[in-house]
């Protein structure tokens, strides 16, 4: 085992020097990551890693063990090696596979360096991650959980499968949580309130029980509609004025245990509470990475792709192994986040950069929307976007013209780094004195040469983009432009073309948006065409699945069906008293997507723990008739189906069905379902 240690230690060693440069380069090319600590760890412990969560410590649970079972079986099989995994902390951790190839260890590197900087600079992150004076502190805060609840399973009055079963239970609604605000403003005014104010008073109550008293009712009346359950109920407060979104803080607020000795409810031990707040708390921290999976991964995909390839990051020697490695990664089947997410934000620099260009030539005298095509020479245009010859080539060949522009001011290159270049080759000295330009030519460049150097239109696949501007897009753009800075020439205007616009505009992005947001806006009709995006679906009539449609607004709505909430459905609190008897009732927020019922049952059962009285699932489902099936067959058809409503309910013996009340059905009906899960005030 010692030896292992050693041979780690040696090839992390062998690392520093690349890992150093890659944040050189990541912050030259705009980035502003997170300090990372990288660690080389063998393949059993990358397992255990990944079982849980990119953490060395965790609370304890049988679900890690399950987590690290799962994950060697993949690894031993070749299902799904992990090359690296990296946690969202300052500084964040970055754990790579010894195994790796050098040219992969490079590729996981330049990858962790963008992912850091997406943790440094997402907004979503923040809402969940501390921050004292040094930033966010994500492994103390699971380490201080897992003391916590190790602590409470040793204590002597408390059994500690009770303790495994309560962590169950909450970590079952986890994706209950409300993920668009703070963990602890989650809670609710309501919740607040509580706190604030504190129980009812023994005035209030005797009140209460005095007016019912009054109204003379027989005992058997009594407790049919003013049971003692109800009467705790009001005294607890617990109707919600609104849905409520955040269910497993309702749970912990207003949820008792369920006693099955005197088979009532009775209040929580505080130890259940704070197993509760723990978990939940780590369910927040863990929603920054679940609501921004493919802008994170396709970002860090991107920036990999400029360092390693762009950038020559990969050697000569290593890069055939690079672009294997990078062919696997975004060819992977089905819904590919790393895929999705480079392809869109491809998308989000060449409509910034496009934009930008048009918006220079629409100014231009003489050219309109409706002139554009026949004004402007687009092939000139395109050889006139090139970058200059010595940005482009900048390296130990182009040193002297890179001289002469450093010389006039030039601020595409850097003349510190060029004047130590020239230096060392005027005066023949070793190479390790100055500069490695030969290996890392991208120092003779500040970052407006990188961003002229990479420009998205002089790259061979855009070169198309402007000649496909349609005069409609031409129109709109031109009716928002105001009649000033007008240019004589087109030369004139392509000389103020932005090459960082596109950048800009990246960077500005991955500040403010979701998965969600991100795919609703960026989402068009031309990235589905130009990509062949298309939707599928299961066929009641052929008992299979069918291509659906390739429409860009049904592949948008189809993708975000599956981003927002998780990608899991939409539950929340309609009411703390079902009945006048203290139940539970939720709510599936029914959008056309009908719930998996067997697993909505055993999520129930769940929720009962931390309610401790009978528990309600409304929801909807469509049936078919035997004959809509077999007459939609013989027509080629899809059946026409007829939505019913159905609740659930769970007592503590068996799953119930029942039919479910208009009133409930029509509160759960989502017309247009709400796919704008941002806060109001951070997308302009």
């Amino acid at each position: 085992m010692r030896d292992d240690r050693l041979e780690a230690k040696r090839e992390a060693a062998t690392l520093d020097g690349p890992a150093a440069e890659a944040r050189n380069l990541a912050e030259r090319l705009g980035l502003e990551p997170y300090p990372v600590r990288y660690w080389v760890v063998d393949h059993d412990e990358m397992n255990e890693l990944i079982a849980y969560g990119g953490f060395e410590r965790r609370y304890p649970h049988w679900r890690w063990g399950m987590n690290y079972e799962r994950q060697r079986k993949k690894d031993r099989h070749g299902l799904g090696k992990a090359f690296e995994i990296v946690n969202n902390d300052d500084p964040s951790h970055a754990f790579l596979q010894e195994s790796n190839t050098a040219a992969d260890q490079k590729a996981v590197i330049t990858h962790v360096e963008a992912h850091a900087d997406f943790f440094a600079n997402n907004g979503w992150f923040g809402l969940y991650a501390d921050r004292g004076e040094d930033g966010p502190n994500a492994a103390a805060r699971l380490e201080r959980n897992a003391d916590r609840l190790t602590a409470i399973g040793r204590r002597p009055d408390v059994d500690r499968d009770e303790v495994e079963r309560l962590i169950d239970a909450v970590t079952a609604l986890e994706d209950t949580i409300d993920q668009h605000s703070p963990v602890d403003a989650a809670r609710g005014d309501d919740a607040v309130d509580a706190v604030d104010a504190g129980p009812p008073s023994d005035d209030e109550d005797a009140e209460l029980r005095a007016r019912i008293e009054e109204l003379d009712l027989s005992e058997e009346v009594r407790q049919d509609v003013f049971n003692d359950e109800w009467l705790d109920a009001q005294d607890a407060g617990i109707e919600p004025d609104d849905p409520r979104p955040d269910v497993l803080a309702f749970l912990r607020d207003h949820g008792e245990r369920y006693d099955p000795d005197t088979g009532k409810a009775v209040n929580r031990e505080p130890w259940e509470t704070t197993v509760i707040d723990a978990v939940r708390e780590e369910a927040y921290y863990f929603a920054g990475q679940k609501v921004t999976k493919v802008m994170n991964e396709g970002w860090a995909t991107y920036w990999e792709s400029v360092m390693m390839g762009g950038e020559g990051f990969a050697g000569p020697d290593e890069f055939l192994t690079y672009a294997d490695h990078m062919s696997r990664v975004l060819g992977s089947p089905g819904l590919n986040p790393y895929k999705l997410g480079f392809e869109l934000w491809t998308h989000v620099e060449l409509r910034a950069a496009r934009r930008d260009v048009i918006d220079k030539l629409l100014r231009v005298e003489g050219v309109t929307p409706g002139t554009f095509h026949s004004t402007v020479d687009l092939d000139r245009v395109a050889e006139a976007l090139e970058p200059h010859p010595p940005i482009k080539g900048a390296g130990p060949a182009m040193l002297d013209e890179l001289a002469d522009l450093a010389a006039e001011g030039d601020p595409r290159v850097d003349a510190e780094t060029v004047d130590r270049a020239l230096s060392v080759r005027d005066d023949d000295l070793a190479s390790d004195e100055g500069p490695d330009i030969e290996r890392y030519p991208w120092k003779l460049l500040t970052h407006e040469g990188l961003a002229e150097r990479h420009y998205v239109l002089s790259r061979p696949q855009h070169h198309g983009a402007l000649r496909n501007v349609s005069r409609a897009s031409l129109e709109e753009r031109a009716r928002y432009m105001f009649e000033v800075d007008r240019y004589a020439t087109i030369d004139a205007a392509l000389a103020d073309v932005d090459r960082s616009a596109g950048w800009d505009r990246m960077y500005g992005v991955r500040e403010s948006h979701n998965d969600v947001t991100f795919i609703d806006e960026f989402l068009t009709d031309e990235f589905v065409r130009e990509r062949n995006y298309f939707t599928y679906e299961y066929s009641q009539a052929s008992e299979g699945y069918r291509v659906a449609s390739v429409d860009a607004e049904d592949v948008k709505r189809k993708l975000l069906l599956q981003f927002t909430n998780f990608g899991k459905p939409t539950v929340v609190v309609l009411d703390g008293n079902f009945r006048n008897r203290g139940e539970l009732l939720l709510g599936h927020r029914y959008n056309g997507v009908a719930l998996d019922e067997a697993q909505a049952k055993a999520t129930l059962e769940r929720v009962f723990e931390l309610w401790g009285r009978p528990v309600n699932l409304a929801t909807i489902r469509t049936e078919y008739t035997d004959e809509a099936v077999r007459r939609a067959q013989r027509r080629g058809s899809e059946p026409d189906g007829e939505e019913v409503g159905v609740l659930f309910q769970y007592d503590g013996g068996e799953v119930t069905e029942h039919d479910l009340g208009s009133e409930v059905k029509e509160r759960i009906v989502a017309d247009e379902v709400d796919y704008d899960t941002k806060p109001d005030d951070w997308l302009a």
